[in-house]
């Protein structure tokens, strides 16, 4: 019995192979080409159509890596062709496909000669009906072909100059195939489907079921019917020898897959944005073509970034696009800018994400988004579910995490609950990918992988061609249509992730709960890689905050002496949300996509820095007194928050303190009177005294400000992974080459030299007067491969866990490796701080633009506990990006002993908002009061409609209850707590006093609060 089955499933396989599949085109001619070659960058189709075609060779080599080249088709359909029943015409289009993978290889966009899209031309989807093309029997159009290379190259993840168009080379990559006019057998194309489905289905079934001998069988009668020499003339037998088994229904209690049509096509990652312009109309041209002919196919589309391309690039094309969104198939979901990182963007910026993208869909579509949609992000912060909900959404759906390498998650539906104790419908889809073609061996994955059962009947399987594009086929939607109801597999339904969710909530009202982050065990790296990336992010995000609030203050202030620039502030808001993509800021994608972020970050800090300078000066007035302006939630060298005069005296101490610096033992000691630094004659920290508690945060026998160099050799994705044994090689850079005082009218500064194999670091150990902090200023000219440099400060404290600054607030992650899932978060990510601490003493680290770090504890001989505490400066992977991180990179850290969680907050915004000193005749008040420091105002801006109320964001920072006052120090009658989106909503802990009353000042509206640990809350002040 065992080898009669195998030699049918040989017998099946072959026939497929060299008689099924090539019986689909029976008869075929080959078309007349011509060819225009764009001799730079991509060109609209309708200056390309304008253009002499040449005559082009059949079969012809073509396409240096990142060309386009214009081919012409044109040619006659034999009149007798198509006319029988079960067939139709088609152009069969092959550019010299190297691989059946869609989106990573040459791809064509098919056009009209009026020059309208018709549809994309890809691997598995090669075929241009003759019905598109609108010209009756006379073939002429044409198709944009790409030759976009092949930069995955197998995932061998072997270094490639292809990444980078300077280094790609002139050779053609590709050689044309056939291209031809065809005539379709309809009944052998559905034939081919039945098997497919059958087949796939009977190898997914145990081998004891009578299912799957009841399949084999009905293949065996197929084969028996077909006349190899005749598979058109004998298809409909076949077909008729397996209607039975397809007929069966499934089985009660069969699992339900709710199948939406999706193209998960990232913004960038080893194509540059240009290129995913394109793929995106590739995609979504093909996906209006299939639901013309299937009007119950629906497809997710996740992107407002993506959807606005269209609107510029290819309006006729998002005409269309809104006419299936009209009749609900074209559905957008998601809400987001961009399918963006959730680990380091800040929390404005992840505010943001969503208020231009719910706003773009509102606006465009009438749609607003109920579900986050982020099937592919490197982890999920434990700030979302409070962001996705104060955006007004209610579901999250997610599938990522099933790359972890160690723990499986419990749950595929639960309740994720966030920092701030917000809980979020979340789905976990258990097919295990974004990607699906609907074959049975991932509907069977999905049923038996499922974790709900006996609890939840339904989940959900997003299908089509993704990462590259190329989104559903018709060959998927003939997949569900044979799924939906049959014997042994889940039920497949064609719908909409919201037809899903709403069942799937009702079905299923008491939830797990999962609590915190969704920790990725996978793709650590993206926390380092591509360092100017991340420091352009972060600069840039932290222009942003200074831009709206000057511009705000000034708009208020002055009124119409003033025009807030609105559109420009989106534009760029929009351009840094664009960088936040998640191949983009984590650093893995090829090096053309990072020169590209990194000109737009040297643009926008260009224009940011014109348009708060114009708003400052405006405000200030003429003048020749210097004011500093603070754009910190902070009072910081005697000036208010949010506001600018002439600096004074620092909480702590007079700006024009002094700073003792004395030479020791070939080291330096620095005083401020506030803390005490030793550095040694190798230039390490061995001792950190605030005077306040008297205690030394160095570790004894311990140095800090020690650089250390790993080997870093992952075992696959280079630029995103980390392996946990990186830590056992490593290389302590202790030998500095010089040290040396340089001393300034308010600070002392030690300066070391060091060398690292090719690389040259310069450090400059800063104590200034007044300061709390030890700031330390890293200058490297990197020129390792394949090394991870890290700067590690061991620290006496004992430490069970680290907290780490993330949206909105803080998460702790233990420090001890008491679980799997403790050891698996071995790196870790925080935004501008982490701190550590025991009971009454904590020491922070804040950063400038680094985002990866890792805490280790250990017992020392005197039972004492070290703490160390490294953060991640540079890597050099070398894919997707051979020359990734490689030049000068100036990286910027402070410690801070004695410090609490408050301190950490307040040093995060130290370090990443750097005094502004300008001159004016004025000082400006600012236009918010807090009056609680632990109630931080994260931003200030003008309301999006145009109404000029005043909108403030802020966050309970401490992790812990706060109460306090909002006090608007201008005109302002009314103020109510919004959403995201400034739309008015009941907030708890939220009373609000509109102006005069309960004797309040009669001008002054008040927002009296009482915040839970880390709620986020958006009040929107009115005239």
């Amino acid at each position: 019995m065992h080898d009669d089955r195998r030699i049918t499933e040989q017998r099946l396989d072959r026939f497929v192979r060299e008689r099924l599949l090539p019986a689909i085109y029976g008869r075929s001619i080959p078309l007349e080409l011509s060819s225009w070659e764009a001799p730079g960058e991509p060109v609209p189709a309708a200056e390309a159509l304008r253009q002499v075609f040449t005559p082009q060779e059949h079969g012809a080599a073509w396409g240096k890596a990142w060309s386009t080249k214009w081919l012409r088709l044109q040619g006659e359909v034999p009149e007798a062709w198509g006319s029988a029943e079960n067939t139709a015409v088609e152009i069969i289009v092959d550019l010299g496909f190297n691989s059946d993978v869609p989106g990573f290889q040459c791809e064509g966009t098919a056009w009209r000669a009026d020059g309208s899209i018709i549809k994309a031309i890809s691997p598995r989807n090669y075929h241009v009906p003759l019905k598109l093309i609108g010209s009756g029997l006379s073939v002429d159009f044409y198709v944009e072909a790409a030759a976009n290379p092949d930069v995955a190259q197998g995932w061998s993840f072997a270094p490639t100059p292809l990444g980078d168009k300077a280094t790609s080379g002139d050779e053609p990559r590709y050689r044309l195939g056939r291209i031809a006019i065809a005539e379709l057998n309809e009944t052998v194309w559905e034939l081919n489907q039945d098997v497919w489905t059958l087949s796939g289905l009977m190898h997914e079934l145990p081998m004891e079921m009578p299912r799957r001998h009841e399949i084999l069988r009905a293949l065996e009668r197929m084969l028996d019917v077909m006349d190899p020499e005749d598979v058109a003339g004998t298809a409909a037998a076949g077909r008729e020898a397996l209607a039975e088994v397809l007929a069966r229904p499934a089985y009660a209690s069969a699992h339900e897959l709710l199948a939406t049509g999706h193209a998960h096509i990232d913004s960038a990652w080893l194509w540059p944005v240009r290129e995913t312009i394109r793929k995106c109309a590739r995609t979504f041209s093909n996906v209006v073509a299939l639901m013309d002919d299937n009007p119950d196919f629906v497809f997710s589309c996740s992107s407002a970034q993506q959807m606005a391309w269209m609107k510029e690039f290819y309006p006729e094309l998002f005409v269309r696009i809104r006419e299936k969104v009209q009749a609900g198939q074209f559905v957008p979901v998601g809400g987001m800018w961009v399918e963006s990182d959730t680990n380091m963007p800040g929390g404005e910026a992840m505010a943001r994400q969503f208020v231009e993208g719910k706003s773009f869909f509102l606006r465009e579509f009438n749609i607003e988004c109920q579900e986050a949609w982020l099937p592919d992000s490197f982890g999920y912060s434990g700030a979302l579910p409070q962001i996705v909900k104060s955006a007004g959404s209610r579901w999250f759906l997610t599938q990522k995490i099933s790359w972890n390498k160690v723990n499986r998650m419990p749950h595929h539906t639960f309740a994720w609950e966030g920092i701030d104790g917000t809980r979020l419908f979340t789905h976990f889809p258990p097919v295990d990918t974004y990607n699906a073609e609907l074959h049975a061996r991932e509907l069977a994955h999905a049923e038996r992988n499922f974790r709900e059962h006996g609890r939840a009947t339904m989940s959900l399987v997003p299908f089509g061609y993704g990462d590259g594009g190329g989104g559903p086929t018709r060959e998927m939607v003939a997949a569900a249509r044979r799924t939906a109801d049959l014997e042994g597999s889940p039920k497949v339904r064609l719908g909409t992730a919201k037809d899903f969710f709403v069942k799937a909530e009702a079905e299923y009202p008491q939830l797990p709960v999962w609590v915190g982050e969704m920790y990725l065990e996978m793709h650590r790296g993206t926390y380092t890689s591509q360092a100017k990336t991340k420091q352009g992010n972060r600069h840039s995000e932290h222009l942003l905050r200074e831009a709206e609030l000057w511009c705000t203050t000034a708009a208020v202030r002055l009124g119409e002496a003033y025009e807030y620039p609105a559109g420009e502030l989106k534009r760029l808001w929009q351009l840094v949300l664009l960088q936040q993509f998640h191949d983009i800021l984590p650093g893995s994608s090829i090096a053309w996509v990072h020169q590209d972020a990194e000109r737009n970050y040297l643009a926008i800090a260009r224009d940011l820095e014109a348009i708060i300078v114009q708003a400052a000066q405006a405000l200030l007035g003429p003048g020749d007194t210097e004011f500093l302006l603070n754009a910190a939630p902070h009072r910081r060298l005697g000036v208010p928050a949010l506001g600018a005069s002439e600096p004074g005296s620092s909480r702590t101490g007079s700006l024009d303190g002094v700073v003792q610096a004395s030479e020791e033992a070939g080291g330096y000691v620095l005083d401020n009177g506030i803390i005490r630094a030793v550095l040694d004659d190798r230039g390490l920290l061995t001792s950190l005294v605030d005077h306040a508690s008297g205690r030394d945060a160095i570790a004894p026998g311990h140095a800090g400000n020690l650089l250390e160099l790993f080997r870093d050799t992952p075992n696959e994705w280079d630029a995103w992974d980390i392996e946990e044994f990186y830590r056992r090689n490593v290389t302590p850079l202790t030998e500095a080459e010089t040290i040396g005082l340089e001393r300034t009218a308010a600070s002392a500064v030690v300066v070391v030299k060091r060398t690292v194999g090719a690389s040259t670091i310069t450090q400059r150990l800063t104590l200034a007067a007044g300061a709390e902090s030890l700031g330390i200023s890293t200058i490297v000219d990197w020129q390792e491969r394949e090394k991870m440099l890290k700067i590690a400060f061991p620290l006496d404290v004992r430490a069970d866990q680290s907290a780490s600054e993330t949206q909105f607030g803080h998460v702790f992650r233990p420090t001890h490796t008491n679980t799997s899932w403790d050891a698996a978060k071995f790196e870790i990510c925080a935004h501008r701080w982490i701190h550590v601490g025991e009971p009454g003493y904590g020491v922070a680290v804040s950063n400038g633009s680094s985002y990866g770090h890792d805490v280790t504890r250990a017992i020392r001989e005197d039972g004492g506990t070290t703490t160390t505490v490294r953060t991640s400066l540079l890597r050099s992977a070398r894919f997707p990006d051979p020359e990734a991180d490689r030049g000068e990179h100036v990286l910027e850290l402070s410690i801070r002993p004695g410090a609490d969680i408050a301190d950490a907050v307040e040093e995060g915004y130290r370090t990443n908002l750097k005094p502004r000193l300008l001159r004016g005749g004025n000082p400006v008040e600012p236009l918010v009061s807090v009056s609680n420091p632990g109630i931080v105002v994260e931003a200030l801006k003008l309301a999006e409609d145009g109404s000029g109320d005043v909108v403030v964001r802020l966050y309970e920072s401490l992790g812990q209850r706060s109460t306090g006052t909002v006090t608007a120090n201008f005109p302002a009658r009314t103020v109510v707590a919004t959403d995201l989106l400034e739309r008015t909503v009941e907030a708890t802990g939220v009373a609000s006093r509109s102006a005069g009353a309960g004797g309040a000042d009669p001008g002054t509206a008040v927002a009296g609060l009482v915040l839970r640990p880390f709620q986020l809350v958006t009040l929107r002040f009115g005239k």
